[in-house]
């Protein structure tokens, strides 16, 4: 591949566009500032991918800060380094990645992808849209991510061969970032906020693919930004035709009144499998007192401003402070790990294959935390907590609620883990209760918000952990 790329004059590109991206970003699901006012823009890197002229589309690839009122996230720092240029909030806040394409006019297919047309600068006279829509433009990615090698910033890499010719659809499922389908048997999932640093749903994948986990599909391919410094853009993997999600396995389960348990026992040693081979590719810690203490304190701290934005947590609140001061300064009988997870695991992040086996997908995290803050060492234990509180929610999901479908399934997954495993996560109840607290803590603020309708599958959890009012 040519280490030269064709890129037009920041200084004439991003003001012609500004007028346009002002209006389309906080129209997209992965746009994370909503509710807030784009007041300004920073180009961080653009190149042509396919050079823009007057004989077809060209494609413009672009690495933006969006600047808000309040923008706060770019002032996280990694230990000891100073403020990222990729999240420089005083800069210009969050970074995006865009793929842009770029015509004379857009074709009636391409309708829905539009942005709108250049009024002045390079592109004056051009229409733009959202690249990932144009069947062209999206194989053009993956016949770069088939020839290894950098493209002006950009690196395209490859872990084994990738076949060329697939026809490229956009899958609609995605919320925080993009995905393109090709063929039915590869998929590319394209970050949209982008960090320094490598994305974990590259770093966990390649891990697992070299201790011999079979659990999660292994990176094929993947490119990356190496200006103004190295990030993850976009990851390509075999995509698994024909699987199902445990989330709407479950409410299937509900609907029909199947009994869930030996999927969710098979649930429980396919979890247990993947955190084993994460514990044997990467360093673990042993939790001292004061690390728990730690833990303890942030829990407190998220519940203190979950107080403030929803109340009805008050009268709960001293079963819920004791959950979390449970750990605190505590050691556990167990090995007390502290090693890389999932980080955001939950029935929607797991599928099962058409032969029955379980899959999990999407080590990204959580997307709206700090990329070094999800990288972290972690108990094993959050990623079961957030698997036996999607056994509640699927429960609360059906009409009549089912606690006892809820609690059968959520028994069996545990013992599904304590068998791969031979590590009984129930053997360390009050670390369980602490996490499981704590996610249900969050899922009250996110309901409150977002689902008030939503709001009593958290809240009933919250009753049962934190035990009666008062």
């Amino acid at each position: 591949m040519s280490e030269a790329a064709s890129t037009r004059t920041p200084v004439a590109l991003l003001p012609s566009l500004s007028p346009l991206l002002r209006e389309w970003l906080p129209r997209q699901r992965w746009f994370a500032g909503k509710g807030h006012p784009v007041t300004g823009f920073a180009l961080v890197a653009a190149v042509e991918l396919l050079p823009v002229d007057s004989a077809g589309p060209g494609l413009l690839h672009l690495l933006l800060r969006v600047r808000q009122p309040g923008q706060t996230l770019g002032l996280r720092t990694t230990a000891g380094r100073a403020p990222s240029a990729l999240c420089d909030a005083a800069a210009g806040g969050d970074c995006y990645q865009l793929l842009l394409g770029v015509r004379a006019a857009v074709p009636p297919h391409l309708a829905p992808a539009l942005i709108g047309r250049v009024a002045e600068g390079p592109l004056a006279g051009r229409t733009v849209y959202e690249g990932l829509h144009d069947p062209r433009l999206a194989g053009l990615l993956l016949e770069r991510l088939r020839t290894p090698g950098r493209f002006g910033p950009l690196r395209f890499e490859r872990a084994a061969p990738v076949p060329g010719g697939l026809r490229a659809r956009v899958l609609d499922a995605e919320q925080s970032n993009s995905s393109l389908v090709y063929g039915d048997s590869l998929i590319l999932k394209i970050f949209r906020r982008v960090y320094p640093g490598i994305n974990p749903d590259l770093e966990l994948p390649l891990a697992l693919a070299r201790a011999g986990c079979g659990r999660v599909p292994a990176p094929v391919a993947w490119f990356e930004s190496h200006t103004p410094e190295p990030c993850t853009l976009g990851v390509l993997q075999p995509f698994l035709r024909g699987s199902q999600d445990g989330w709407r396995l479950a409410l299937k389960a509900l609907a029909d009144g199947d009994d869930f348990t030996g999927e969710a026992q098979a649930l429980g040693r396919a979890t247990a499998e993947v955190h084993t081979a994460l514990a044997a590719a990467l360093p673990t810690v042993t939790l001292s007192g004061s690390q728990t203490r730690h833990l303890a304190t942030a829990m407190n701290e998220r519940l203190d401003a979950a107080l403030r934005a929803v109340p009805a947590l008050l009268p709960y609140v001293r079963g819920l402070r004791a959950a979390f001061d449970a750990i605190a300064g505590a050691t556990f009988d167990g090995d007390g790990r502290a090693q890389r997870i999932h980080g955001d695991l939950h029935l929607g992040q797991t599928l099962r294959t058409p032969g029955g086996g379980w899959s999990v997908i999407d080590f990204e995290g959580e997307p709206a935390r700090p990329l070094d803050e999800r990288r972290r060492v972690q108990p094993p234990v959050r990623d079961i907590a957030g698997i036996l509180r999607s056994f509640d929610y699927a429960a609360r999901s059906y009409r009549p609620w089912n606690p006892a479908w809820a609690a059968r399934c959520r028994a069996a997954y545990c013992e599904g883990y304590a068998d791969a495993s031979g590590s009984d996560p129930r053997a360390e109840a009050e670390l369980l209760r602490a996490y499981e607290t704590d996610k249900a803590v969050y899922e009250v603020v996110y309901e409150a918000r977002h689902r008030p309708d939503w709001l009593p599958v958290p809240m009933s959890a919250i009753q049962r952990l934190a035990g009666p009012a008062g």
